[in-house]
């Protein structure tokens, strides 16, 4: 049997297992002070934590069952890559630019996807992206 084939038959199994269990997603970025951390991650994700699990997390759920999390981890600090893609990705820039944030980069290859890089004090990336004029 080819690879092809194979990897063909692993997916479509997977799928099906997938849709039998229940999926809640958690993406967690390390931050060394959390205090300090917790206002820039409101300003980028538009508002307080959906909750606080204890004193040195806050999580906000980005969408329907999937997260993205601070937690003070200094020795862990910095190394963060949190990718999300989009459907509204210019109104979601322009919304984070009305708080005060600014991208750190864009890269737009050419198949049509547009990228948009946010770095935190620390130097973990956060970025968004989405198809370009959607």
């Amino acid at each position: 049997m080819s690879f092809r084939r194979c990897q063909g038959q692993y997916w479509r199994q997977r799928r099906h297992l997938e849709d039998e269990v229940a999926l809640d997603l958690f993406a967690g970025i390390p931050v060394t002070d959390y205090a300090a951390a917790l206002p820039w991650y409101e300003r980028l994700f538009g508002g307080r934590p959906s909750f606080l699990p204890n004193d040195i997390e806050a999580v906000w759920e980005v969408a329907e069952h999937r997260y993205v999390y601070i937690v003070q981890e200094p020795g862990r600090a910095g190394n963060a890559l949190v990718f999300s893609f989009v459907d509204d990705l210019e109104d979601r820039v322009a919304e984070i630019a009305g708080r005060g944030i600014e991208p750190d980069r864009r890269e737009s290859p050419a198949n049509g996807v547009s990228k948009v890089i946010y770095r935190d004090a620390e130097g973990n990336e956060i970025s968004f992206g989405g198809r370009l004029g959607d």
